[in-house]
């Protein structure tokens, strides 16, 4: 499949918006919250009238975020670059997920390594580690309390990931059913017609399992496929 279509779409659409100021912060699908164990902790402090810290915080936290994003796309292009024939048709005819399935497969170590110096690097910087640090494991020692993960690092690396797959997801979804022409060029437009053809063929021949029907069908797909020369 064309690497730059995959590179295109998956890395230069949504996910370049967590880059910029507020790409996590102020986007509800992907802002990077403390734990759901410890939120009580942000309660409190908005009780005891310290909501700006807590803002502060929570700002500080998504900003190491936004900074590390930007190390992701030449490891999705990497990847891209390493695909198989056969990864290459699971994506395009795999349906809802599959090209962010398979992205997540392929990248999920190196974006880590990429992002946490980052991400340790911008919350160390202002001091917020050693903060929250120091607020988990007050929390960690209270009893009857289910313990979390007391590095900050790793805690927001991993939503850092979670955040662009979710990014990633919803790109993928708005290509795949062509919504608000999302489909934008024409090569595109070429490629995830073969999506379309092979979704309206198998509706229209789910009740016929005949061999001869399915070899057709699949020398159809290949021909496509030919035509637009993208295998």
């Amino acid at each position: 499949m064309s690497q730059d279509v995959l590179a295109r779409v998956h890395t230069e659409q949504q996910v370049s918006k967590l880059t910029e100021k507020d790409g996590f912060y102020k986007n509800e699908l992907v802002k990077i919250l403390l734990p759901e164990e410890v939120q009580k902790v942000d309660q409190t402090l908005r009780k005891l009238g310290l909501g700006n810290l807590a803002d502060q915080g929570l700002m500080l936290i998504n900003r190491a975020a936004e900074d590390a994003v930007k190390e992701a796309t030449p490891i999705f292009v990497d990847a891209v670059k390493n695909i198989t024939f056969n990864d290459a048709k699971n994506i395009l005819l795999g349906g809802k997920g599959s090209a962010t399935n398979y992205l997540k497969e392929s990248t999920t170590k190196a974006l880590y390594s990429k992002f946490s110096p980052v991400i340790e690097k911008s919350l160390s910087s202002v001091g917020a580690d050693k903060v929250w640090e120091k607020i988990f494991s007050t929390y960690n020692e209270l009893p009857l309390v289910s313990q979390i993960n007391t590095n900050l690092t790793d805690y927001v690396t991993n939503q850092t990931m979670a955040g662009v797959f979710t990014m990633i997801a919803v790109e993928e979804d708005k290509i795949r059913e062509n919504i608000g022409g999302s489909r934008s060029n024409k090569l595109l437009q070429d490629v995830f017609s073969i999506q379309d053809n092979t979704t309206n063929t198998s509706n229209k021949n789910t009740s016929d399992n005949s061999s001869k029907n399915k070899k057709d069908k699949d020398q159809k797909k290949q021909s496509i496929f030919d035509k637009i020369g993208i295998f």
